[in-house]
């Protein structure tokens, strides 16, 4: 029996803006399986975004949604956390949002360890705002801004959330489908800053700029650098030579924010 997506999308949002074979919409349904994997309740889950193309995605959700300004989404998810620690909150946007405009945010939401669970879709490039280039545009690739290649190292989105202090970091990519799902609710369920990375070609800005023939290239792209956690570990440097990893690429315990902070008005209201 096919999935009900419907249910869990707002009447009267589709179609969605995003271009034909872009992989915003894989993410979006497989964050919609994830809240339902969790059984969240949507009166109590916030999904929070800031601007581009990626940030568009909770105006289609029926839940509790916020789309703010540019790069501030993990700086409203964190005042939403901190003012109702009993809501579930989720942060989605795309690579320029996330860690160029809003890069101390994101940095700082991890070095926390605030309980939410961050979606980033990596598209390599400012899909919207006109094609720009972002910091994980790889380096040689053409964009708007860079129309001889990009000079710039790239960030690496997964370590930088592991380097900032989140407690579970996560990649795939939107030709995994069915493992976005898995990894955003695990992410969910863990206590503790969540980062779940998505690599997600933009086949109009990007693609077409960088002489992709179709986004079916794109596509097998994307299936052919990725390489599991597990199969990396039996790989040499060699093999991994142009590879990314995928699944679970960090996970540890650590004190939530919001509970430390609880217990520190608690003791200050009991001095």
């Amino acid at each position: 029996m096919a999935y009900d997506y419907e249910k869990s999308i707002r009447p009267g949002k589709l179609p969605h803006i995003w271009c034909p074979g872009c992989g915003h919409g894989i993410v979006l349904k497989g964050l919609i399986r994830a809240m339902d994997t969790c059984e969240l309740d949507r009166d109590k889950t916030a999904v929070v975004s800031g601007i581009g193309c990626a940030s568009r995605l909770p105006g289609y959700l029926d839940a509790c949604t916020l789309h703010t300004a540019h790069g501030r989404a993990a700086a409203f998810a964190t005042g939403i956390k901190m003012a109702k620690p009993e809501m579930t909150v989720l942060c989605v946007g795309g690579d320029g949002d996330g860690t160029a405009i809003g890069g101390n945010h994101f940095i700082h939401a991890c070095r926390r360890n605030i309980n939410m669970t961050y979606v980033i879709m990596n598209n390599y490039i400012y899909g919207m705002t006109g094609g720009q280039f972002s910091p994980c545009t790889p380096t040689g690739m053409k964009a708007s801004t860079t129309p001889y290649g990009n000079p710039d190292p790239i960030f690496d989105i997964s370590k930088l959330a592991i380097g900032a202090g989140a407690t579970y970091v996560a990649r795939t990519t939107a030709f995994h489908a069915t493992q976005i799902d898995k990894l955003i609710a695990e992410g969910i369920k863990h206590k503790g800053m969540a980062v779940i990375e998505v690599l997600d070609d933009c086949p109009t800005s990007y693609g077409r700029r960088n002489k992709f023939r179709s986004v079916v290239e794109m596509m097998k792209r994307l299936k052919d650098i990725a390489v599991p956690v597990t199969a990396a570990a039996k790989m040499t440097d060699e093999q991994l030579e142009g590879k990314v990893l995928t699944g679970v690429l960090f996970k540890e315990e650590r004190p939530e924010y919001t509970e430390q902070y609880a217990q520190l008005i608690q003791r200050v209201q009991g001095a």
